[in-house]
Formats: C-alpha cells, sequence, structure tokens
C-alpha cells in the first residue's frame, strides 16, 4: 500500500498541473509503472482534449513501439480518479485500458458523475483486470472538490475573498478605494482568478475601484466575470464592462447578450438571489467562483451558507474606522505569511 500511496501521490501532483485548463470536467493525473519504474505519466490537460490515461497509453506506444503490447499486461496503470465509463468529447478511458489489456489499475477515489460512478471500475473487473481503488481516496476527492460540488450540489464550488485591515475593517466609510494589501497579496489573487471559473462583485465594487476582474499579475486565463447590477446603473466605460472577458450581469430587467455580455433578469431578487445566481451559473458549466464583492454582495452568501471556502487577508496597518468586514465565527483551517500579510483560509464544512 505505501508503494500504491507513493504513485498516486505523484499522479495527483500531475493532476494539479490541469487547474484552470480542464473544468468543467475533473483535474487527473495517471501513470504507468513496469518493473517498478514509471516509464510514462501524464495529465489531463485541456477541455475536450484526450484524458490522461489516454495521454499515458500513447506516451508509452510512442516510446516503446511494438513492444507496447507486451508491456501493459505486466505494468499497472495509476490514475487518481475512476476512469470514465462514457463517450462524452473523448471515448471511454475504462473501456481503453481494457482494449490494451493493462495488467493493474489503482484508482484514487471513484467518479461521482452518474454517468461513471462506479461504472468504469465494473468494465475493468468484467475484463479480468485487477482494480485497487481508495488510495490516498480523501486527497483525490479534495483536489476535485469544485467538480464533485457541481455534480453533487448543482452549483459551482464558492470562494469567499477580501482584505481586511489590522482592525477588522473592508474599506474606507466613505466608499473610496485604498489599498489594505501588498503586492505579493494581489499577485496570489490573480493566480487565484487564473485557476477559477469566474469572479463576481456587486455594483457598488464597480462604481467605487472600476475593477477589471481580469489576470495581469499571473500568467493564465481571464474568468468569467460576473456582476450584480440590479437596477443596472453600472456604465458601459466600466473597466468590467470592456469585452476583454466574458461578463454576466445579473439584473432585475434585462436578459439579453450583446456581444461578449450576457444580461440575466432574475425575477424576485429579494428572495433566494445567491441560489437562483448559482444554478444559474451551474447550468453555464461554472465550476468555481471566486466572491470578491464587498460587505452586502459578501453577507448573500454567508447568510445563505453557500460557501465553501473564505480566503481572508489581512493587512498591517489599522484604520480605526470604516466598514467593517464580516466575521464568520470559526477558526480558520489553515494561516500562512504572504509578503507583510497574513492569508487565513476558512472552510465551510
Amino acid at each position: 500500500m505505501q508503494e500504491h500511496e507513493l504513485y498516486m501521490r505523484r499522479c495527483l501532483d500531475l493532476a494539479r498541473r490541469g487547474a484552470g485548463s480542464v473544468s468543467p470536467n475533473p483535474m487527473v493525473g495517471a501513470l504507468l509503472v513496469h518493473d517498478g519504474k514509471i516509464i510514462a505519466e501524464n495529465y489531463h490537460r485541456i477541455y475536450g482534449g484526450p484524458h490522461a490515461e489516454a495521454l499515458v497509453i500513447e506516451d508509452v506506444k510512442k516510446k516503446y513501439g511494438d513492444a507496447a503490447a507486451d508491456i501493459f499486461p505486466e505494468s499497472t496503470m495509476y490514475v487518481s480518479l475512476e476512469p470514465c465509463a462514457h463517450y462524452g468529447k473523448t471515448p471511454p478511458c475504462a473501456g481503453l485500458l481494457v482494449q490494451q489489456q493493462v495488467g493493474r489499475v489503482v484508482i484514487g477515489c471513484r467518479d461521482p458523475f452518474a454517468a461513471v460512478n462506479g461504472k468504469g471500475i465494473q468494465i475493468l473487473q468484467e475484463a479480468g483486470i485487477e482494480v485497487v481503488e481508495g488510495v490516498l481516496a480523501d486527497e483525490a476527492l479534495w483536489l476535485n472538490r469544485r467538480f464533485i460540488t457541481r455534480i453533487r450540489e448543482q452549483r459551482p464550488y464558492v470562494i469567499l475573498k477580501w482584505a481586511q485591515t489590522a482592525d477588522g475593517y473592508l474599506a474606507p466609510a466613505d466608499g473610496s478605494q485604498r489599498w489594505i494589501t501588498g503586492m505579493e497579496a494581489r499577485q496570489l489573487v490573480h493566480r487565484w482568478r487564473s485557476e477559477e471559473d469566474a469572479v463576481l462583485v456587486g455594483t457598488r465594487t464597480v462604481h467605487a475601484d472600476d475593477p477589471q476582474l481580469t489576470v495581469r499579475e499571473w500568467e493564465g486565463r481571464n474568468p468569467k466575470r460576473v456582476i450584480l447590477d440590479r437596477q443596472l446603473t453600472i456604465p458601459a466605460t466600466a473597466r468590467a464592462m470592456d469585452g476583454a472577458a466574458e461578463t454576466i450581469v445579473f439584473n432585475d430587467s434585462k436578459t439579453d447578450w450583446v456581444e461578449n455580455i450576457k444580461y440575466i433578469a432574475v425575477e424576485d431578487m429579494d428572495w433566494y438571489l445567491p441560489q437562483k445566481m448559482l444554478y444559474q451559473l451551474y447550468l453555464m458549466d461554472v465550476q468555481s467562483l471566486i466572491v470578491e464583492g464587498g460587505r452586502k454582495t459578501l453577507d448573500l452568501f454567508i447568510a445563505a451558507g453557500l460557501w465553501d471556502e473564505a480566503r481572508v487577508f489581512s493587512g498591517v496597518d489599522s484604520w480605526g474606522e470604516g466598514m467593517e468586514a464580516p466575521v464568520l465565527h470559526r477558526k480558520p483551517g489553515t494561516a500562512q505569511s504572504v509578503g507583510s500579510d497574513r492569508l487565513e483560509i476558512f472552510y465551510n464544512k
């Protein structure tokens, strides 16, 4: 089992490389071990592209040519998530492993997607392939918590993010813009944006800060921009409306699609607004959402209990007054220094 865990940990490390590129698919890493050595390894690189297992199989064929047919039955495939059992954008990986007569398959955790859950394992076992499952299962499930939340709860994985002063203030009382954190923290936020599907703010944040909500301090793709603008007061000249990224505007009256901006009218915004927005984003294949809004927007999700993580920066300066930051009434799961700032991460479950 210790050997299985060693190789599975490598699979998880490989899988993480797909962050920000494979959604709404899960992140998956795979490798093939022959005679006690890893002879090929790969990961799911981009949504719609080959899965990790298929890439490993192809790597072995390229490297060993005709001899690959004799290698597969003597080898063990390690994969962080149960091989798929259905035709989607690519053929089922379970069938591919059967076709190549791989000797043994070691799996991190099952895929909760209904078209796969247990079916991939069943296909392998019915073909006479030995299957070992549940190796580092908790870590494998945690890695794909966004994917699993979307499948099980029919909503995106929600990450709250805010910065507060050393004495607990979120913003100046007059609504002006004032930096709380340093450059290192701002760069980390841009990295986070590149790894998640969407980022959400409210009207007040756009009016006060005129944010771009894009990735500039890190290399990666821009997330979808989601704006809660009930009465459509945000001007077309706002930077968040510049078309640099797909932008979704939730409001109470307009449904339209203007170039890269989608307006979605939400009926009766005074009731269950977070639930309605999250379900709409789920239908749009948004798997994860960072809520970077102000106090009112953050409180919407906190009051509804619809958050999974909260990433809270605390700066070194004290203001003595201002808009108070939210209080989660729980201990942080982790804490670390980011430059001169303090980052605490809270978990809802």
